[in-house]
Order: structure tokens, then C-alpha cells, then sequence
């Protein structure tokens, strides 16, 4: 937690703080929002701040349990059914919560340029929203989107990035020695069997890079139990971050980096007879990070 002092004359009424506060210049925007306590010094009227950062927002404390692939499928078949939401609500908010874990695993300032490689599928969905999310967040994306169908939906949101003119580019191995932070929103939890051009040596340079990397739902070539392939592609890809959708997958006992669950938009109702946890969500985050301990296999 930080703290932090302002000169400016302690305000009598509330109405006066938050005037006071949206005319200051230091500290920054954010604190009207994130104001917690004051004092009144007798010497000098200070105002004195506590801000709550990214680095230091708790970790969930309750277990979560995970969420097979055949529960999984059957999960996302209910919510377009009896759940009542189509395919483009659920990608948007899992590209939505894509896109906050992305903010806060890598805030602007460490580097605005993020790599969105997108697979041909659903996964591949949820990173084109990311990336139209990040490019609002004042982020500079780019797309390699080298396998696109010719569904309606995958090329809306295409054309949703092209009028923000969002870069596709071609060569994502250029782009890669370019860029700040990758998305990894190539394959999800229903993978399985052989990874195909062009993605084998795009999964390597993942593996490879310096680059820290995000996954969305499961590391690209990840088997959804048995985590990454013994030999092959994607053998030593471990990116830094993983968010799962909805629930964890069992693979995620094979994952060491920071674990986020996202999508704050299950019923109780649905949770309980998928015998899932809804993590408890912080004010309007639409993610949470848990710890290994607190995923049951």
C-alpha cells in the first residue's frame, strides 16, 4: 500500500473533498476513487492518501475447484442455452477479462506494444476482443491472425480491429523482437492432437522468448489433464501467466506462473451443478489471481 501527502487545505464537507480532489494535480486521477483516509495536522492541513496498487490487491483464499473438458463444453453449451447468452457475450467478456489481466501483469508503463497471436477458433475469438480492449486502454496491439474462418462472427471482430487500425501482420517472428508482452490466444481447452502449420514453430518462439507471455485458457498445445506434451511442440513452452476462463483446468497443476481466473458472469445456479466456485471478484475487476494451494485437482 502507498501514501502519500498533498499540501491542499482540508475540505469541511464531502461535497469540498471531492471538489479538492478532482482539482489536483498530485496525486494523480485515480485517488477520488481510491481515497481511504485523511487527517488534519495542526501545524499543516495535509490530506494523506492510501492507495491500493495492483502489486498489492490480495490473492483469492478460497479453494477452487477445476473444471474438466467434457464439463467445460458442457458448461459453455448451458450458458448459450438455458444460460440465455450467445457465443459473441461469452468472447466478449473473455477477451475482456484477457484484457485486464494483460493491465495488470504488464501496466502501460513497463511497454505499450502487445503481440495477439490468434488461433483459428473460439481462443483465437476471445484475443481479438482482447486486443480491441487493449488498444482502448491506450495499449498499441498487434495481430498475427494467420488462420481465419469465414464465420460471420470471427470477421466482425476482425473488422471491429481493422477500423482501429490495429496492425495483422505477417510475420510474427518480427513481430515478436518487437514487442513488450505476447497473448497466446492460439489453442484453449479443447486442443488435442497435432499442432499444424503454422503454428508449431510459432509455439516455439513463445517457449523461447524473453518476452513474457499470456495465455488465454491453456498454454497453446497444452493437454487439458495431462498438461504440456512429454516431447514435441510445446514440451518446454511455460509462459509466465495463465487465465482461466470461467473455472481452472486440471492442467493448471502443471503451471507455475501467475494464475488468474476470469469472467464474472456465472449464476450461482449453473456453478453449483457444475460444482465449480465463482472466485470472489474485487469492486468492478472482472478477474481474480489465486495461488497454486488454492486450486483443487
Amino acid at each position: 500500500m502507498e501514501a502519500f501527502e498533498t499540501s491542499h487545505p482540508i475540505p469541511c464537507t464531502l461535497k469540498h473533498l471531492q471538489t479538492t480532489l478532482n482539482t489536483t494535480t498530485s496525486p494523480p486521477p485515480l485517488i477520488p476513487r481510491t481515497l481511504l483516509a485523511f487527517h488534519h495536522c495542526t501545524c499543516r492541513p495535509t490530506l494523506v492518501f492510501c492507495l491500493v496498487t495492483a502489486a498489492s490487491r490480495t490473492t483469492h483464499t478460497m479453494a477452487l475447484k477445476t473444471l474438466s473438458a467434457k464439463a467445460a463444453a458442457a458448461l459453455d453449451r448451458e450458458l448459450m442455452s438455458t444460460g440465455a447468452f450467445s457465443i459473441d457475450q461469452l468472447m466478449e467478456l473473455a477477451g475482456l477479462s484477457v484484457s485486464q489481466v494483460v493491465a495488470r501483469v504488464h501496466p502501460i508503463k513497463q511497454g505499450r506494444r502487445v503481440l495477439v497471436a490468434v488461433g483459428p477458433g473460439n481462443n483465437g475469438g476471445d484475443g481479438l476482443v482482447a486486443a480491441r480492449h487493449l488498444f482502448h486502454y491506450g495499449y498499441q496491439p498487434a495481430i498475427y491472425y494467420p488462420k481465419r474462418p469465414k464465420n460471420d462472427l470471427y470477421q466482425r471482430l476482425v473488422k471491429q480491429c481493422e477500423d482501429l487500425e490495429i496492425p495483422f501482420v505477417d510475420d510474427f517472428f518480427a513481430a515478436l523482437e518487437s514487442t513488450d508482452h505476447v497473448v497466446d490466444a492460439i489453442f484453449g481447452f479443447s486442443f488435442s492432437g497435432e499442432v499444424r502449420e503454422p503454428f508449431p514453430a510459432v509455439i516455439n518462439a513463445m517457449a523461447e522468448t524473453k518476452v513474457p507471455v499470456t495465455s488465454v485458457d491453456a498454454p497453446s498445445s497444452w493437454d487439458i489433464n495431462e498438461g504440456p506434451p512429454k516431447s514435441g511442440v510445446g514440451s518446454n513452452f511455460h509462459p509466465n501467466v495463465l487465465v482461466s476462463l470461467t473455472a481452472p483446468k486440471p492442467l493448471v497443476k502443471y503451471f507455475k506462473g501467475r494464475h488468474f481466473v476470469g469472467g464474472r458472469f456465472v449464476a450461482p445456479s449453473i456453478a453449483k451443478k457444475y460444482d465449480f466456485d465463482v472466485p470472489k471478484y474485487e469492486g468492478i475487476d472482472q478477474i481474480v489471481e489465486i495461488t497454486d494451494s488454492q486450486v483443487k485437482i
